[in-house]
């Protein structure tokens, strides 16, 4: 048995990581809570580049949390293009990349990937695990929001069975599951799915082939170790037959506006079984109200002022009404009631980007203090619904707008490090 008061540095198991679309550092902070005294995640290279702002908030926050060594703030297509040699060898790519149509036109004979539409990132994830070759990662983290299962509206599934065939072309098996941290104990209902490849060679590929989906679904796999589900799970087969075009052209084209794709699922040889689970977790929740700073400790300008509460209560309520067009059209207009103002005793609901500034808002959260004023969530709660350290995000020029902005951005750290530590026992 080792002495791990004693152990050396050379007997502790590296893992390589390589952060895309880094944010201000959810994953790194979440990999870096799972090392342990065996295994250490260390982060070699991480990029973050936000193309609609010219001042690089985010990158600036990472900078002064992590330091220079190994960032990268540029264009991650044009790190690809003009300087691929600069993307060191890895042994785990993460990453939370953004969320849009994932279709192609056409492959080129001699290209060095796929053409897509510009801008679509997730294929500068394809190009650089493609560029690398045997040099590719053994294991792949990503994270997207759970419509990737069922996007576009127009074919459904579309957009994930595209991402899951061209992984799999790489050599890689995909788990996935949709996870609400708030049913794992965490004190924020955000729901994400989750993505872990396996390359081929690996010993978590082995057992994945080997395993039946179901074992590996509910008790074997990475995910199902991180965050237990039920022991039954009834799943279903998805083929991905076809070139990336035919997919694009054809997927769902049966059944348009239903996704194939179950909440669970596993990927392997260009099929997938996937089903639905339901999580297992018989602790306490933790709630919005245990978050939250003394009322004196608020800053003025987050409370609401009395005569502007009339506009809050306003967005927050039912309404069914009658609209005109800005062309004279008149149509009628429903929607439901907001909690208003947030329950304190459950966990809260999901931080949108849109949640700062003092304009009042249908989505943004708003509480009420003990003394009967009513306001809104101060960016320190918002990284604690998070559960990113306290002020991980204050820094000099950087608003309370902009730091509520990260908070709609970022993932739940608490999860990313039980996915970490999953890992690190299994791979």
């Amino acid at each position: 048995m080792y002495n791990f008061d004693t152990m050396r540095d050379d007997m502790v198991k590296k893992i390589r990581v390589m952060e895309l679309f880094a944010g201000v550092g959810g994953f790194r902070l979440g990999l870096e809570q799972a090392s342990s005294d065996i295994t250490k995640y260390e982060t070699i290279w991480a990029n973050q580049y936000e193309p609609a702002t010219s001042r690089q908030h985010a990158s600036e926050v990472y900078v002064a949390r992590f330091g220079k060594d190994g960032f990268n703030g540029r264009d991650i297509e044009k790190v690809i293009e003009d300087d691929f040699s600069s993307i060191p060898d890895h042994d785990l790519l993460v990453g939370g990349f953004p969320c849009q149509d994932y279709s192609v036109a056409s492959t080129l004979k001699n290209s060095r990937g796929l053409i897509g539409k510009k801008g679509v990132l997730f294929w500068s994830i394809y190009t650089i695990l493609k560029r690398k070759g045997d040099k590719a990662p053994d294991y792949l983290f990503l994270e997207n929001v759970d419509r990737l299962l069922k996007s576009p509206a127009a074919q459904r599934g579309k957009d994930f069975a595209i991402m899951l065939a061209s992984l799999s072309d790489l050599g890689y098996a995909i788990e996935w599951r949709v996870i609400n941290s708030a049913e794992y104990g965490f004190p924020q209902r955000r729901r994400r799915v989750f993505i872990i490849g396996y390359k081929k060679g690996t010993t978590l590929y082995a057992k994945a082939k080997k395993a039946t989906a179901t074992e590996w679904l509910t008790k074997d796999g990475v995910l199902a170790d991180a965050f237990p589900v039920e022991q039954t799970i009834a799943t279903h087969e998805v083929t991905l037959e076809g070139t990336y075009a035919d997919l694009t052209d054809n997927f769902s084209a049966h059944k348009p506006t239903i996704s194939p794709f179950d909440n669970s699922g596993l990927m392997i040889d260009r099929v997938a079984v996937t089903g639905k689970s339901s999580p297992v977790y018989s602790g306490a929740p933790v709630t919005l109200g245990e978050v939250l700073i003394d009322e004196q400790d608020v800053p003025e300008e987050f409370f609401i002022a009395e005569e502007k509460l009339s506009q809050w209560t306003y967005l927050k309520g039912a309404k069914k009404e009658e609209r005109r067009t800005a062309s004279g059209h008149v149509y009628h207009y429903a929607e439901g009631a907001m909690v208003f103002p947030d329950a304190l005793d459950r966990p809260s609901r999901t931080i949108i980007t849109g949640e700062g500034g003092a304009g009042a808002s249908r989505f943004k959260h708003v509480v009420k203090t003990p003394s009967g004023r009513y306001r809104r969530l101060v960016p320190l709660e918002l990284e604690r619904l998070n559960t990113f350290p306290d002020n991980h995000t204050k820094l000099d020029g950087v608003s309370d707008g902009k730091r509520a902005f990260f908070m709609g951005n970022a993932l739940v750290v608490g999860a990313i490090e039980r996915v970490g530590a999953s890992l690190s026992k299994k791979c």
